[in-house]
């Protein structure tokens, strides 16, 4: 495991090859630093405790870990101890091979072949700070002998404050059923619309978003501060978490998940894949997202 250090102007950004994590990403006001991510509690934390990890080949769970494709059928096995789904793909727990690096930019990537999930194939992670912000792209490539349905996203955990407001317009909303799985396309409830900007509902949240209009604004009044999150087009959908005492009892309200993804959860069993997208051996898909902080006075 390495963990790398860049930093641009005012802002710093903490890296670890353990699960291709971030750790931390602040921004110095002059009397400190602001954390625009939920900063990692030491240099060995999971994902779980990370900052934002990687979704690939795709990200969150597969209904009875099984889909159909192409005349053929796959299964796959569980890939945490307390999930009876794969979930979130092998990014999140693999080890990747360091890259590419400066003081303001770092390249890592892994290759994975067979185990808890029928896919095969390289991923590849690239981080580039300057004074604005934080570009991170993902690219995934096909390495089995198969066309396959890949997807791609990330997992940040933001803080939150007492405050702090979400702007992420978007047009579907799906509810959620038994085994944290998506069940069924609706309208977005009113607590949940954030199509001008809302605190987080004092409530488990765990639901996908459909046709995210690609832009978020997260602002925190507290701390005199605001995130411009934007995503490329083939970040599609969004997929929001807020946990509760219950799933975590550790849980103090000091954080939420705002997750953009190229395709619907469950993407393997939907009509059109759930804009899943078909690559065929060789083949890859690759998409970034860009996080700009900024002064926020209101």
């Amino acid at each position: 495991m390495s963990v790398i250090n860049l930093a641009a102007g005012p802002l710093s950004l903490r890296v670890s090859t353990k699960g291709g994590l971030l750790l931390g990403f602040w921004r110095d006001v002059g009397i400190g630093k602001v954390p625009l991510l939920r900063p990692s509690q030491s240099d060995d934390a999971n994902a779980l405790g990370s900052s934002c990890y990687p979704l690939v080949p795709f990200g969150n769970r597969v209904k009875d870990n099984r889909f159909s494709f192409d005349g053929n059928d796959y299964q796959f096995r569980p890939n945490t101890e307390w999930d009876k789904h794969y979930l979130h793909g092998e990014g999140w727990q693999a080890e990747w091979s360091l890259g590419r690096q400066t003081p303001t930019l770092v390249e890592m990537s892994f290759t994975h072949r067979g185990g808890a999930t029928p896919y095969e194939y390289r991923a590849h992670q690239h981080f580039a700070l300057s004074e604005e912000g934080l570009t991170m792209t993902l690219t995934v490539e096909n390495r089995g002998e198969r066309a396959m349905p890949f997807g791609l996203g990330w997992h940040p955990y933001f803080p939150m404050t007492p405050n702090t407001t979400l702007l992420a317009p978007a047009r579907k909303f799906w509810t959620e059923v038994e085994g944290w799985l998506p069940g069924e396309q609706t309208e977005i409830p009113p607590d949940l619309d954030f199509s001008s900007p809302a605190k987080l509902p004092h409530r488990w949240v765990n639901n996908g978003f459909e046709d995210w209009s690609g832009e978020a604004f997260i602002a925190w009044p507290e701390w005199h501060t605001s995130l411009h999150l934007t995503a490329d087009a083939i970040f599609k959908h969004a997929f929001v978490f807020v946990s509760d005492t219950t799933f975590d009892p550790g849980f103090k309200r000091d954080y939420f998940c705002f997750e953009p993804m190229t395709h619907l959860a469950n993407g393997h069993n939907l009509p059109d894949l759930g804009e899943l997208k078909v690559l065929q051996p060789g083949e890859i898909l690759s998409g970034s997202m860009h996080l700009r902080p900024s002064s926020h006075w209101n």
